[in-house]
């Protein structure tokens, strides 16, 4: 069998930066994609510009802000994988807009940051932060005041997803009593129990930790009034996104006592890179464990992240398939031991599926499979028919389509 692309894998430049895990090299190179560049750093402006000129295949991580300039000044990209959670650095309707589906891995650091919170919880409640910093300076604080132990307090946890339900779990084998608050009904874990309302779970928790996406309703979701609602003592713990609270009403409340203390891995303006300054109003608050956003920076999470992402990077490049993309159809079709499978990204205006059709029809192609799916904007459809070795041609007639975003062959086998 030999197989034939519209572009031969060594031909297809990755590129690489902010230090992305060696589990995605190996993963690439594994496939067989050898032209590799990485960097340690986050580019931006024109660095950025003039590094993605070429570049097929993008990875990064928080730091690289793919703006709609950028996207559009990228003159061969076709996919971009965030080797993380968040995709909040990508202008994903721009990336759309040019046919690029974007990759990220929602659930690869789930573990990680349950783990995080866990850790912090028993640190605070224990007021570690401020017994550490005065034994590092030649203080001596063996006072019980304000030292709790975890088991029979009840945790509160604000979104029930992957991270908080996984958080249930290690919580009740350290004996806490858990609570959870989500929009949506979730099956609970354990002996957990669902809160009608925010504030019904804010007046019983003894700790409340946020697990919650950036959205419209979730920006400011925590601030002075929620803050409020907690009782005296209570502690609140933020490693989900930074907008989603108040940070200067958390610094007062814990400052005038109300609070015990709290721990933040977010923040709204974050440090381009290591070494710039930082600033939030927690700085110096008593019991405050401030850390630089690494909820997910653990070498596992960091190694399953990298397979996650790159796995569908290489599966979108060899087969087309857009599974788990955050801003496309998500389309798949099983891979066929000969023929010709063919990519089209177009704008979703009606009968443009069957002038792709009528491309095969028109040559007498059959056509084995296909796949379409749409969203209100763009379509996306993989045709499979038999071998043609005439694939140029029918490339050309597509990307020729009126509302053509990006054509491609995927494969030929014969």
């Amino acid at each position: 069998m030999s197989d034939r692309i519209s572009l031969p894998k060594d031909k297809i430049r990755v590129l690489l930066l902010e230090g992305v895990s060696d589990s995605a090299v190996a993963l690439f190179g594994a496939a067989d994609y050898a032209s590799i560049t990485r960097v340690p750093k986050a580019l931006d402006g024109d660095a950025l510009k003039e590094a993605l000129q070429g570049v097929h295949i993008l990875g990064i991580r928080s730091r690289t802000q793919l703006t709609a300039e950028i996207i559009n000044s990228a003159d061969r990209l076709m996919a971009v994988g965030c080797f993380c959670i968040g995709t909040n650095q990508v202008d994903l309707a721009a990336a759309k807009a040019r046919g690029i589906p974007v990759f990220n891995a929602p659930f690869s650091n789930t573990r990680s940051v349950a783990e995080l919170t866990m850790g912090e919880i028993v640190m605070l409640l224990r007021s570690i932060p401020d017994k550490s910093r005065a034994a590092h300076v030649g203080g001596w604080d063996k006072s019980a005041a304000n030292s709790f132990e975890v088991r029979g307090r009840t945790l509160g946890i604000v979104g029930y997803g992957n991270i908080g339900s996984q958080l249930s779990v290690l919580a009740e084998a350290f004996g806490m009593r858990v609570i959870y608050f989500d929009h949506t009904v979730k099956l609970p874990h354990g002996n957990a129990r669902p809160c009608a309302t925010l504030a019904d779970l804010l007046a019983e928790a003894d700790v409340v930790t946020l697990h919650v996406p950036e959205t419209a309703s979730t920006m400011g979701l925590i601030g002075r009034e929620q803050i409020a609602q907690m009782k005296d003592g209570a502690i609140l713990i933020n490693n989900a996104r930074g907008t989603i609270l108040d940070q200067s009403a958390l610094a007062e409340a814990i400052t005038a006592g109300r609070l015990l203390g709290a721990a933040v891995d977010v923040f709204p303006e974050e440090p381009a890179r290591n070494g710039e300054p930082f600033i939030s109003p927690l700085q110096g608050v008593r019991n405050v464990i401030l850390t630089p956003h690494i909820g997910g920076s653990t070498a596992e999470a960091q190694g399953r992240i990298g397979e996650e992402v790159a796995r569908k990077l290489v599966d979108y490049s060899d087969t087309g398939a857009t599974l788990g993309a955050v801003n496309f159809p998500e389309v798949q079709l099983p891979i066929q031991a000969s023929g010709a499978r063919f990519m089209h990204v177009h704008a979703n205006t009606p009968g443009l599926l069957g002038k792709v059709n009528q491309v095969f029809a028109g040559r007498g192609i059959n056509i084995a499979a296909q796949y379409l799916q749409t969203d209100a904007s763009i379509g996306y459809v993989v045709v499979d028919s038999g071998a043609t070795h005439a694939a140029e041609e029918i490339i050309a007639e597509l990307r020729a389509l009126p509302g053509t975003l990006r054509a491609r062959l995927l494969y030929e086998r014969e």
